[in-house]
């Protein structure tokens, strides 16, 4: 299968939205979150200048992560176990739905995502063109940890054949999504595949998808990817999505 461009993408009839967006009425931003004390105080502030609905989803933290996010202003649900980053975002996901909005930001709470950027992505969105609009690094390589850079850039030519569309920075977790487009979709991944899944399942669903350059910032934060299982766990899931292909 060759690779399209993003823009000759089609849109089904029923996708209508994008027209005159209340994104604070109509947008949650949403941050799953994992022992994350020590920044999510400052996140969430600064979040809430643009979006002030924020829901935080602690995935069964230890420090005391969810207590933080109340104070700061969050709404929080909480895993009283790990369940992954996967499963913190389906319930997050949910809990948006349910409440009535139709866009969530997504973003992380190590303080990685620059809330500054949040206007990148809602002004994209606002288009109406899309249903999902990803944070991209990769215009900015140089300044991303060399084994982060390889990695990204691997997994992104991976799921670019695979999804037949180019997909700037595929491991990015600061996206705006569709709710109504996400919810007539099958994701169903617990851990850090769910945003590679995510890419698969909008492009194979023919949605909108875009990429607008964020800032790369790295300090002392630490992954909560675990390099061995997380990747052998990527590549189970990659291979399943071949033999999907292969079968249609």
């Amino acid at each position: 299968m060759g690779i399209r461009p993003l823009c000759s993408v089609s849109f089904r009839s029923w996708l209508l939205y994008g027209v005159d967006v209340n994104w604070q009425k109509n947008c949650a931003a949403l941050i799953p979150c994992l022992d994350e004390a020590a920044s999510i105080a400052a996140v969430i502030p600064a979040v809430k200048s643009f979006l002030p609905n924020v829901l935080v989803v602690d995935d069964g933290s230890t420090d005391g992560t969810g207590d933080v996010a109340r104070e700061a202003g969050a709404t929080v649900l909480r895993h009283h176990q790990a369940l992954g980053k996967g499963t913190a975002l389906r319930t997050g996901w949910d809990a948006a739905l349910e409440r009535g909005f139709e866009w969530t930001l997504c973003m992380d709470g190590d303080g990685q995502h620059a809330a500054a950027d949040i206007p990148k992505l809602l002004a994209r969105g606002a288009r109406g063109d899309v249903a999902l609009v990803v944070g991209e690094r990769m215009h900015a390589p140089n300044t991303m940890p060399l084994v982060r850079r390889i990695t990204n850039r691997f997994m992104s030519w991976q799921l670019s054949r695979l999804a037949g569309v180019r997909l700037a920075d595929t491991q990015c977790g600061f996206r705006l999504l569709h709710l109504p487009s996400l919810a007539r979709l099958q994701v169903t991944s617990d851990c850090f595949e769910i945003e590679s899944e995510v890419l698969i399942q909008f492009a194979r669903a023919r949605f909108g998808i875009a990429f607008v350059p964020i800032q790369v910032i790295y300090g002392d934060e630490r992954s909560k990817i675990r390099p061995l299982r997380d990747t052998l766990r990527w590549w189970s899931w990659l291979r399943k999505q071949n033999a999907l292909r292969c079968n249609r």
